[in-house]
């Protein structure tokens, strides 16, 4: 296992990375940070992981469309049309 720390939230939702854990960290790094059922991932972004982001994204954005497609929120179009009516998204 790695290693484990353990820091506060402020009042302005800032923390502290424990100083033995930023060691491969320098002043304007991004962090991508992933939320799921109760915790949160840091992860040191990359250019591969920008790629990562938007495939999240694209997850988030399907999973929405799922969402409202079962709850009777979409519209149905002939193929005909269907360039047009995407054309007004």
């Amino acid at each position: 296992m790695g290693n484990i720390g353990i820091t506060k939230v402020s009042s302005k939702g800032q923390i502290v990375i424990p100083q033995d854990m930023r060691r491969n960290l320098n002043e304007g790094d991004k962090l991508l940070i992933i939320q799921k059922k109760g915790s949160l991932i840091l992860k040191k972004a990359t250019d591969l992981d920008e790629i990562f982001k938007e495939d999240l994204e694209f997850a988030r954005r399907t999973e929405e469309s799922i969402k409202r497609i079962e709850s009777g929120k979409f519209i149905k179009v002939n193929f005909e049309n269907l360039f047009e009516e995407m054309s007004k998204w």
